[in-house]
């Protein structure tokens, strides 16, 4: 159940993130200043700690997606759903474990 929750909340998620991204994308074409003073913005300390946030759903929403993919198709996807869930986490967990430490010292200036 939690990975069906988990699942719908980073879908909405990013799909909120997509849409503002695109529209601050498309400030480009109606004015480069308004562009860059939104750019601006995102170059601060929350902004760093929520990349880390959208990187963390982005990264489970596509190895549950996989998940999914196997229950649905594999034969014996429904039988070791549970076992496949458990797998998606330790998967997020590496995964996440080399991005966060890189990104952050990016973001705080640690490393250049």
């Amino acid at each position: 159940m939690w990975s069906w929750v988990l699942h719908r909340i980073t879908g909405v998620a990013i799909f909120f993130f997509l849409l503002v991204h695109v529209l601050d994308t498309s400030l480009i074409r109606v004015s480069p200043e308004a562009y860059d003073a939104v750019i601006g913005t995102y170059k601060n300390p929350v902004m760093a700690v929520g990349e880390v946030v959208l990187v963390a759903g982005i990264v489970f929403h596509a190895m549950n997606g996989l998940r999914i993919i196997l229950i649905d198709f594999w034969s014996k996807g429904a039988r070791y759903q549970r076992q496949m869930f458990w797998g998606v986490l330790g998967v997020w967990v590496v995964l996440m474990a080399g991005f966060v430490p890189r990104h952050l010292m990016l973001a705080f200036g640690g490393g250049h």
